[in-house]
């Protein structure tokens, strides 16, 4: 029996549900790994891959504790426009309603104006959050708090509907409300924890061929947010979302129109060492089915990262001369990690198991980048992580 079936049988008895046949578990950390909470938490030495059922009482009480702070300093104030008939001249007078109405016969104006109000959208999202979340975490206690902070932003005067997703990431942050954003990435982190579950026992989809956007964008927000962490401290460069340039030496008038742009998933530079990996992330199974053989990898795939690595040479970087290419697959059960070098250029091809534990997903993420560390990145990070424990 594999250990992807051994987890599936112990699963299903444990009643623990999947999306897919990735545990909603191992969601929540992907989840964590592409949030700026986790950031904070390695800060405060908290090891999430021993507990990752505890994420939601972990997201929960990060919320509540930036919830607290920011009632005990006061919250956020913003402008709201509003419509009313009042007695006197408030903002700009309403000339159709107040004519419409005959309001001047009885000594009134109709009026638009900006009020100064406490039931903003970021306090409608947040405390909405807190309802959500409440619904989910596991210690009945916590749950209480949740939702007893709630209520205290209701009397507050936080009254309003729950605001979509689209108003609040419009929201921008200025000098004055920045102590908002942890407490707002907090409820972005809760909201995206009450996911929608396949019930243990029924049957399930396979994960490569089912294409799910919002767990494709997951995965690799996920990856590039645990590699900043883990990263960062050791003397690398991590970008995500670049967009990097064609080596372009003439072109015709309208070919800016049509030709397309290289954003690349990940880039990871060590200057000390001279080392640039390109890391693509894909949402699909690495192989599929060949003309004369069973499996092949993607072709098309292949073309797009050696036109990432190909591209850059001769630019004046001299990172991008000897840079490698990793393409990272997700998997569940059969792993894959081979590679090829191509006109200087090493091409890594591999897959992370997310059907397994928490623990042996962070090994994984650090095993497809072992080659390219002078020692032991595994058992470094060991050691960082039984400090975590401590």
């Amino acid at each position: 029996m594999t250990l992807a079936a051994a987890n599936l049988i112990s699963d299903v008895h444990e009643g623990i549900g999947r999306i897919g046949r990735i545990p909603v578990r191992n969601l929540w950390l992907l989840m964590l790994y592409a949030s700026e909470l986790f950031r904070d938490l390695e800060k405060e030495k908290v090891a999430v891959e021993d507990n990752p059922d505890d994420i939601p009482d972990l997201v929960a009480e990060m919320l509540c504790r930036h919830v607290e702070r920011r009632i005990q300093r006061n919250l956020s104030y913003g402008y709201q426009s509003r419509e009313a008939v009042l007695g006197r001249v408030r903002g700009r007078i309403d000339l159709l309603n107040t004519e419409r109405h005959r309001l001047l016969d009885r000594g009134k104006v109709a009026c638009r104006f900006d009020e100064l109000t406490i039931d903003t959208v970021r306090n409608r999202y947040v405390r909405a959050a807190l309802e959500e979340i409440s619904k989910i975490v596991v210690r009945d206690a916590l749950a209480h708090q949740c939702r007893l902070l709630a209520a205290s932003l209701r009397r507050m005067g936080v009254t309003g509907e729950r605001p979509s997703r689209g108003s609040v990431s419009i929201d921008r942050f200025g000098r004055h409300d920045v102590d908002d954003q942890p407490m707002v990435a907090a409820a972005h982190l809760a909201f995206n924890l009450a996911l929608p579950t396949e019930a243990a026992g029924t049957k399930h989809l396979s994960l490569p061929d089912r294409e799910i956007s919002w767990i494709r964008k997951l995965y690799e927000k996920g990856i590039a947010g645990f590699y900043y962490v883990v990263l960062s401290k050791r003397g690398w460069r991590v970008n995500s979302g670049k967009t990097i340039d064609w080596q372009i030496e003439s072109k015709s008038l309208g070919i800016d129109k049509i030709l397309p742009s290289m954003r690349t998933d990940i880039i990871l530079d060590h200057s000390d060492t001279g080392r640039r990996i390109v890391i693509d992330t894909k949402f699909n199974s690495v192989v599929t089915r060949g003309w004369y053989r069973e499996e092949t990898l993607r072709s098309g795939y292949i073309y797009q990262i050696y036109a990432y690595l190909r591209s850059q040479e001769g630019n004046g970087d001299p990172l991008a001369e000897n840079a490698s290419g990793l393409l990272l697959h997700p998997s569940v059960g059969d792993m894959v990690n081979e590679s090829v070098v191509i006109q200087n250029h090493e091409i890594r091809f591999a897959t992370v198991d997310l059907g397994t534990t928490a623990k042996e997903i962070r090994k994984q993420l650090l095993q497809v980048l072992e080659r390219y560390f002078s020692n032991n990145l595994c058992q470094w990070e060991s050691k960082s992580l039984s400090v975590l424990g401590k």
